[in-house]
């Protein structure tokens, strides 16, 4: 790892200067504290990218409420995994309560199975098998949206994370599904 410009500085001093909007501060809490958030937030999770959300949405806490720290009630460090953790366990809540309302009873477009030609049932098969390849929030952004009938933005607001995030799993589970299916772009 290279030394940063702000490498020779404590953990207070850095976060005094992340509280003044010093982007190069929250880089340099990143590069010493980003590995063990990480495997905090994975070992509650249990899922990357739940994992790399949580963690991003700590940063981003910490980002703002940077100016509020009391190095009083303890260290940098255990401030910021924390807010990991917190986040962390938001996200597991959040998922507890996604699970409690299925995407299974989310309506689903189609028309009689009776009407259906062997091929359009082996399309579904191979569908719903790309999707199983898919991480559970890449898999949950794209049923969302297109079982659902969700927007993106709707799709944010349900799952509680920013739209960026919604926007890269869809981006991501799709360009997934295009492999998986041998489809080209």
């Amino acid at each position: 790892m290279a030394k940063t410009a702000l490498a020779h500085l404590s953990d207070d001093a850095v976060l005094d200067l992340l509280a003044r909007s010093d982007d190069s501060a929250l880089a340099e809490l990143y590069d010493r504290y980003g590995g063990p958030a990480y495997r905090l937030a994975l070992r509650v999770v249990r899922d990357a990218s739940l994992a790399q959300d949580a963690v991003q949405d700590a940063f981003l806490t910490a980002w703002r409420t940077a100016s509020g720290f009391d190095p009083r009630r303890g260290s940098v460090s255990t401030w910021l995994l924390t807010l990991v953790h917190r986040r962390a366990v938001d996200v597991v809540r959040r998922e507890d309560r996604r699970r409690g309302s299925p995407l299974e009873d989310a309506p689903v477009a189609s028309g009689d199975a009776t009407d259906e030609t062997a091929e359009t049932r082996a399309l579904r098969r191979d569908v719903q098998a790309a999707l199983e390849e898919l991480s559970t929030a890449e898999r949950e952004a794209l049923e969302l949206a297109y079982y659902g009938g969700l927007s993106q933005s709707e799709i944010a607001e349900k799952l509680d994370v920013p739209l960026g995030t919604v926007k890269s799993r869809m981006f991501a589970g799709l360009a997934r599904l295009r492999d998986v299916l041998g489809e080209s772009p």
